[in-house]
């Protein structure tokens, strides 16, 4: 989850006049469903009744995100009756969710965001994601980047094998 100033996301829905809290809602929402919430369109977020449903439903993602860490029913109420200071302490769950180391594997080294086997995100031209790891071209008819060797700079020969002269350098 991307780590937000606690006090920015408690002043800019008054500031915006609550314009901010759906942007807020939409951007944490995307971040959950990419760590395995199951949370629906945010278009239901602006249909009467419909969005307790999908405060109801984006609650429980709270809860899978943070591990348990904050339930779902505490969630619904933080948000339901105090707004955008229930917004606030969720937003502090979710930094500590984005605090919270990588999985090492042996040796050390981080455990893969995307183990092998599991799709990998597109880039957003549709292609594969073209990471350090993975030099995918996203377009099919070029080669993937291949890293170079630099060369040096050799003057110009002629055919027989003798260099062409070189023009004069002014000083």
């Amino acid at each position: 989850m991307k780590h937000r100033n606690p006090a920015a996301v408690f002043f800019l829905p008054i500031i915006t006049l609550g314009i901010y809290s759906i942007v807020w809602h939409v951007k944490t929402k995307n971040e959950m469903n990419k760590l395995g919430a199951n949370i629906p369109t945010a278009w239901l977020l602006i249909v009467p009744i419909v969005n307790w449903y999908w405060l109801w439903k984006y609650s429980e993602g709270v809860e899978k995100v943070t591990g348990g860490q904050m339930s779902g029913v505490l969630a619904f109420v933080l948000l339901f009756l105090l707004g955008f200071v229930g917004m606030t302490i969720l937003q502090t769950e979710f930094n500590k969710v984005g605090d919270t180391p990588l999985p090492q594997a042996a040796g050390g080294q981080p455990v893969a965001a995307y183990p092998a086997g599991q799709p990998q995100p597109d880039n957003s031209f549709g292609g594969p994601a073209v990471t350090p790891s993975n030099p995918v071209s996203p377009n099919p008819s070029f080669p993937a980047p291949t890293p170079q060797q630099p060369t040096q700079f050799a003057p110009p020969t002629d055919p027989t094998g003798s260099q062409q002269p070189q023009p004069p350098q002014l000083s």
